[in-house]
């Protein structure tokens, strides 16, 4: 279909959920630009669980969003239960501004939901000549290292500095093997996943992603991505005030409240300690690191976010191919 048709077709859904022309703006936005980044999961795939979620007053239609200015830089945003996205869009709108007035924006979010693709907010900063650090937890799907259960989300981290060229660098990755958004879909199309990414509910290694989503994922790199899921999880929940310690509830199964997910949002000047340099530094960086020798079938050495944007801006021209049982979904929003 169509990328601006459907948008209109999603910016519909949202306004007849409830939530007011700019937020359904913001949302529609966010889940159509997920699909084109080539990452499904975070797209069409969970437009029914914001739906499911606004519908049982667990996502706030009509949030009170409450900034408070700590200093120049720094600012807490109490996000009263509002969307993800509309939440995430504010905090971060925030931290450009208050890193263009003095060098620095640090801005916290609570009591917010699950925002998208970090790489959003990331963008907004980078193309503002800034660098950006944006952390975010998420509910359990990592056993901490050395425990049985389950508590750490797949919480991304994600970095972003601006390159001196069109395409921005863009880190964003979780800190399990494979996102969870992944195994969701593999389980709703009966698909296996990968080996080595998840465990059963009794610890044995499982393709099965139904039993995967019962069990636990693992992390990247074993104790260090582990360590890596607890940062993340103090920096978004513990030190913003947002839950943590296992308590983000799952947005497709738990329907027992709202989410109160933390965001933290760092933005810095590029050219704060080097000036005028910056541009001329990063591109020595990149420049050196892809003139490494290759190893046999690499053709280029691909900094975070190129191979991003290449296929972004190749789905530009393309039609968004909706899978049956999320037309049917669309469908059935669309109708109530």
């Amino acid at each position: 279909m169509n990328k601006n048709n459907l948008k209109k077709i999603v910016k519909k859904i949202f306004l007849k959920h409830g939530l007011k022309n700019s937020h359904a703006e913001i949302s529609s936005n966010y889940i159509i630009q997920a699909e084109l980044m080539g990452a499904p999961t975070h797209g069409l795939a969970r437009l029914k669980m914001y739906c499911d979620r606004i519908k049982k007053k667990l996502i706030n239609s009509k949030p009170q969003i409450k900034i408070k200015k700590i200093s120049q830089s720094i600012s807490y945003i109490d996000a009263n239960n509002s969307i993800g996205f509309v939440a995430a869009d504010i905090g971060i709108k925030k931290a450009i501004f208050n890193a263009k007035k003095t060098g620095i924006g640090l801005v916290a979010v609570k009591n917010s939901g699950h925002y998208g693709l970090s790489s959003f907010y990331a963008e907004q900063a980078v193309k503002k000549n800034l660098t950006v650090f944006c952390f975010t937890n998420a509910p359990p799907a990592i056993a901490p290292y050395g425990a049985k259960k389950k508590l750490f989300g797949t919480n991304p981290i994600c970095f972003g500095a601006p390159t001196a060229t069109r395409i921005p660098f863009i880190l964003d990755t979780s800190v399990s093997m494979i996102n969870r958004g992944k195994i969701r879909v593999a389980a709703r199309e009966g698909k296996k996943i990968p080996a080595g990414v998840a465990l059963d509910k009794f610890g044995e290694p499982t393709e099965d992603a139904k039993k995967a989503l019962e069990g636990v994922q693992l992390p990247i790199a074993s104790f260090r991505g582990s360590g890596l899921a607890w940062m993340v999880d103090i920096l978004s929940g513990v030190f913003t005030g947002g839950n943590h310690a296992g308590k983000v509830k799952d947005p497709f199964d738990d329907f027992s409240g709202p989410q109160n997910i933390g965001h933290l949002f760092i933005v810095m000047k590029s050219n704060l300690f080097v000036g005028s340099s910056y541009n001329k530094r990063i591109k020595e960086n990149i420049r050196t690191i892809k003139k490494l020798p290759k190893v046999k079938g690499v053709k280029e050495i691909l900094f975070p976010g190129q191979n991003k944007y290449k296929k972004y801006k190749s789905n530009l021209k393309k039609n968004i191919k909706i899978p049956k049982k999320i037309l049917e979904d669309l469908k059935s929003l669309n109708s109530h």
